[in-house]
């Protein structure tokens, strides 16, 4: 029996299957331009949720970890349940180093920037996890067409819990294609792969690196363009323009701007986060934001989702929140923040930036141009429901010491309990 999930939910793959040892990680795609390039690959992560290493990436230039436990099969596919993936990846699992706790299977379109493709251009992508010994596909998680800008997906990860296997659905969209992923993953990137799949396995020397793409370096922050509104001081408001039809996607987006650290594992800079507290007009309150796994959902409640969590600031992107503005109707306000999860306390430094763009109207623009280092988090605009015909966007820039702080001030009262990502 095939479990079908949705982003953000997860399933324990060994619970009900203590004789589990060997699983096919396959993903399929179609294109609907031929000469986009999907590559697919997994990083083999520690309980820091970065690889230890270099060869801890798995691609085509380095297509098996060292002991065989991840692999990527080449010319030995298989179709299982009457389907042939276009990638597949086995793992063994029982012969997985303890030291790693996680491995994250990711889609990356090839100088996806630079072609300007995206993963628009896919249709029907979906993660299946198979059970080796017998065939039966365990698990189906079908991406979706919630990604527009992305280049990079990290579709579906693995995970030590209690001795046991589980899935997560994970789902989150990423610019800069392997390259930005591998930064994130704590992986310095120096050279370019090429484009097609090696005719045999390529065996990795000792002492060089794996070649991977070149991250292209993030700017200090840009001039504002003509056509953005700028909301300077806090209480300022602004309605999205209307049209003859509904608001459709309003996409923010968090960017923030980092110094460079030196070497392979340079010391870690500012993890800044994006979320948001919903409440919708029936009563429901949440939170959508990395932290807990509570990315949300666009077409179900709270017609808000989470893309990518850029632990670096290094992703050409940043974050994305994205609100469904076909359900207006059902939302009631929504308090955009970020958080720094991991860092100096330094929003100077992070010169943060938070954009609005809707669908028919100029961008609107939040700068985080007032700092208070002794706090975490920051409450950047509220947006609420105006007549359920439109959003009004309101600039915050109020700084708290954590989410119960925030809940309180804004009258959200929800129950907070400590989380991780």
């Amino acid at each position: 029996m095939t479990f079908d999930l949705i982003k953000g939910q997860k399933c324990n793959l060994t619970k009900d299957e203590p004789l589990l040892t060997r699983i096919i990680v396959g993903m399929g795609w179609h294109n609907t331009r031929s000469e986009v390039e999907v590559d697919f690959s997994a990083f083999l992560l520690t309980p820091a949720q970065t690889v230890s290493k270099d060869d801890d990436l798995i691609f085509y230039g380095n297509p098996s970890a060292a002991n065989q436990s991840v692999a990527v099969l080449l010319s030995d596919k298989r179709a299982y349940a009457g389907l042939t993936d276009n990638t597949q990846i086995a793992v063994e699992l029982r012969q997985i180093p303890t030291d790693y706790e996680r491995i994250a299977f990711a889609l990356t379109i090839y100088e996806g920037e630079k072609r300007q493709q995206n993963f628009s251009l896919l249709d029907d992508a979906y993660l299946r996890i198979i059970n080796a010994a017998d065939g039966t596909e365990l698990i189906r998680y079908r991406l979706g067409k919630a990604f527009s800008v992305e280049t990079a997906i990290v579709a579906g990860e693995i995970y030590r819990y209690n001795n046991e296997w589980k899935f997560s659905a994970v789902g989150s969209g990423y610019a800069g294609g392997l390259a930005a992923l591998c930064e994130s993953y704590g992986i310095k990137v120096n050279n370019i792969v090429p484009s097609v799949l090696p005719s045999s396995p390529v065996i990795q020397s000792q002492q060089s690196p794996i070649p991977l793409p070149e991250l292209r370096s993030r700017p200090k922050a840009p001039p504002l363009d003509l056509n953005t509104i700028l909301l300077k001081k806090r209480g300022e408001m602004i309605n999205l323009q209307k049209g003859t039809e509904s608001l459709g996607e309003v996409l923010i987006n968090l960017n923030w701007y980092q110094k460079k650290s030196s070497g392979w594992f340079g010391s870690k800079g500012i993890d800044l986060d994006l979320g948001c507290l919903f409440e919708l007009k029936n009563g429901i309150k949440g939170s959508v934001q990395a932290l807990g796994e509570s990315f949300g959902s666009l077409n179900r409640p709270p017609y808000i989702s989470l893309d990518g969590d850029d632990r670096t600031g290094s992703i050409v992107t940043g974050e994305n929140l994205r609100i469904n503005g076909h359900y207006l109707s059902e939302i009631s306000r929504i308090v955009i923040f970020a958080f720094i999860y991991e860092g100096i306390t330094n929003w100077s430094e992070a010169d943060a930036v938070v954009t609005i763009n809707q669908q028919s109207g100029p961008e609107i623009e939040v700068r985080l141009d007032e700092h208070n280092n002794n706090k975490g988090m920051c409450a950047i605009a509220m947006i609420r429901n105006h007549n359920d015909e439109t959003f009004s966007v309101e600039r915050l820039v109020d700084y708290f010491a954590g989410h119960q702080e925030l809940d309180q001030y804004y009258n959200w009262n929800l129950r907070w309990e400590a989380g991780s990502k």
